[in-house]
């Protein structure tokens, strides 16, 4: 069964350190997830892609350097992009494998993630939640922009952390 993304109570967030000392937090706005499970609700499939020009961290300046060649590089690399290859059971939550696209390189990354229940909302929909969090080296990507500090630190941390949180909901039986 198809599950669709409740983009209302959902969330692509992510931190990174500058200068070495402080934590630097953004988000995206714009993202879609798609996640088939079984029948008790196991995911099965998850392919995700994010508008990497929805990228925002709260200050004009520094998103619009995100958006631009030396990082993101949306004219040329609009979406970021995620699909599944492995979701094994693992402790209290499940393993997740895929692939990762991001500015034309696709590389193999890992991650936990915990999954709720299904659950009935108040309007009669089967909702189900999960969340993951992880770290990448950006540079893996070919996000390589970065200066060298006085003190020999980098302005912007190679280590990039995230937080996935969505909600999906059970998509409705379309009568033939």
């Amino acid at each position: 069964m198809s599950l669709n993304l409740d983009k209302t109570h959902s969330s692509v967030e992510f931190s990174v350190k500058h200068m070495g000392l402080a934590t630097v937090r953004g988000r995206f706005e714009e993202f879609d997830v798609d996640v088939t499970v079984d029948e008790r609700g196991v995911p099965t499939r998850i392919t995700a892609e994010i508008d990497a020009a929805s990228i925002t961290t709260g200050n004009d300046g520094r998103d619009q350097h995100l958006r631009s060649a030396d990082f993101f590089d949306v004219e040329n690399h609009p979406k970021v992009r995620f699909e599944s290859t492995a979701i094994t059971p693992k402790g209290d939550g499940h393993e997740v494998q895929g692939q990762l696209t991001i500015r034309g390189v696709t590389k193999p990354v890992t991650f936990q993630a915990e999954l709720s229940e299904f659950i009935t909302d108040p309007w009669g929909n089967p909702r189900i939640a999960a969340e993951a969090s992880g770290k990448l080296d950006r540079t893996d990507w070919g996000l390589t922009w970065n200066q060298v500090l006085e003190a020999g630190s980098f302005l912007v941390s190679e280590e990039v952390r995230f937080t996935i949180a969505v909600q999906m909901v059970r998509q409705a039986e379309v009568a033939a």
